[in-house]
Parts: structure tokens; C-alpha cells; sequence
């Protein structure tokens, strides 16, 4: 059979137009196209017509000089653009980066990769310049009892034992938490089960948490609007998080014991 098959090839060099393809025909289609075909020997070794389309792989009507005439070719892109700058200010959204095809891919070549990314981002000020990011920055809160066990003085010098400012409480409603804080049964954390869904909760902020500076507790939620959703973290447990949405600043937290944090 292949003597057979050399004999026809060697035949067919005396025979004009005998080996006429995608190249002399000029053809190199997209897809599947019965339009797109010539007169010649298929790939498959009958001579007539024969096909320049992508399909012809699949169906292996191929002319004999596809592979040549039609190579695959890749798509190619450029490099990234810069990132964007966030869609809005204090408030979490996300920042775009993007580039372009330099070279569609043909014949069957490997597609483009996706052409957008996105991430997401936060800035901290508003447009008129004023700072808003304590709103945003996760709160890191422990279990009221811890406070008895810390001084002001011990671990912040800054501050003295005699200032006036005694902080204040945030009240905030609890919308999420993840499932782990309710496994929590060390000594040390087995505050954390006390977290639920739907309850109001008394977080105090007091010195050393609190900024000498600012008089405010990081992640304290004191500019949101109260329709805004606010992450915090529990001390102890990294996996133990959540959100929630402010209620009300306070002088004093008045929450039972239970549902009493401070900001650390």
C-alpha cells in the first residue's frame, strides 16, 4: 500500500495542477467552511477535494499541504497596563488592569488569556482629602476581661495615667461570622462562642488601643454611615472573623458581659 501510495505522489508531479492545495489555492478558514476547499490529494490519500478549513482536522478531509500552507498560530498579547486607581473613594470596590491582542490566534493555535484583571481596593480618602480609613481597617477585638489585665501606662508611655479622655464604646449588629468561632474551647478563646449572628455587641475603645494621637481605635467604624458593612477579627483565632454594621458610639458599653469586647 505505501508503494502504491509513492507511486501516485511521483505520478502526480507529472500531472499539472495534480497537486494543487490550500497554498495554491490561496485558502485558510476559520472553523468549519464548505467553501473553503481546493482540488488535490487529501491527507487521507484520496485525491478531489480537499478542505483548508479548521474543521478538516476533524473530519480529515484536509488538503495534503494544510499543515504547511495553515500553520497554528498562538494568540499574543502585550504586557499589563498599570493598575487603576480604585472606582471609588471609602468604600471597598476594585482596581482594573488590562491588555491588548497583538496577534489573534489562527488555524487551530492556543486562544488569547484573559485580556482584564481585577483586585480589590480601598482608599482611604475622600476627594475633598479627608481621611476615612477607619472605617474599612479591620477591628481586632478579645474579650472584655482582658482589660483588667493591661495598664495604660505599661504598654503605651505615651499616655498618662491622669488624662481625661476615658475613650468610648462602638456598638455594632453582628451580620456574619465564620463557623470556627463557635468551636473554640480553649481557656483563653472560649469567649468567642459567645459571638452570634443578629446580636448587638459593646466594643470599648481604650488606651492602648486607642491612638494618642487620633483618640480613635483602629477599625472602630466611627465614620461609616451604619448601612455599611465592617470586618473584624478575633485576637486568638485568625480564622474567627466576620462583619458587622455600626449602631451608635457611646460613653459607656452597657452590653452584658458576654457580648462585651474592646478593641486591642
Amino acid at each position: 500500500m505505501r508503494t502504491l501510495w509513492m507511486a501516485l505522489c511521483a505520478l502526480a508531479r507529472l500531472w499539472p495542477g495534480a497537486q494543487a492545495g490550500c497554498a495554491e489555492a490561496g485558502r485558510c478558514c476559520p472553523g468549519r467552511d464548505p467553501a473553503c476547499f481546493a482540488r488535490g490529494w487529501r491527507l487521507d490519500r484520496v485525491y478531489g477535494t480537499c478542505f483548508c478549513d479548521q474543521a478538516c482536522r476533524l473530519t480529515g478531509d484536509c488538503c495534503f499541504d494544510y499543515d504547511r500552507a495553515c500553520p497554528a498560530r498562538p494568540c499574543f498579547v502585550g504586557e499589563w497596563s498599570a493598575w487603576s486607581g480604585c472606582a471609588d473613594q471609602c468604600k471597598p470596590t476594585i482596581r482594573v488592569r488590562r491588555r491588548s491582542v497583538q496577534q489573534e490566534p489562527q488555524n487551530g493555535g492556543a486562544p488569547c488569556p484573559p485580556l482584564e484583571e481585577r483586585a480589590g481596593c480601598l482608599e482611604y480618602s475622600t476627594p475633598q482629602g479627608q481621611n476615612c480609613g477607619h472605617s474599612y481597617v479591620p477591628a481586632f477585638i478579645t474579650t472584655s476581661a482582658f482589660n483588667k489585665e493591661r495598664t495604660r501606662q505599661a504598654t503605651s508611655p505615651h499616655w498618662s495615667t491622669h488624662t481625661e479622655d476615658a475613650g468610648y464604646c462602638m456598638e455594632f449588629k453582628t451580620e456574619s461570622l465564620t463557623p470556627h468561632c463557635a468551636l473554640e474551647n480553649r481557656p483563653l478563646t472560649r469567649w468567642m462562642q459567645y459571638l452570634r449572628e443578629g446580636y448587638t455587641v459593646c466594643v470599648d475603645c481604650q488606651p492602648p488601643a486607642m491612638n494618642s494621637v487620633s483618640l480613635r481605635c483602629s477599625g472602630d467604624g466611627l465614620d461609616s454611615d451604619g448601612n455599611q458593612t465592617l470586618h473584624w477579627q478575633a485576637i486568638g483565632n485568625p480564622r474567627c472573623q466576620g462583619t458587622w454594621k455600626k449602631v451608635r458610639r457611646v460613653d459607656q458599653c452597657s452590653c452584658p458581659a458576654v457580648h462585651s469586647f474592646i478593641f486591642i
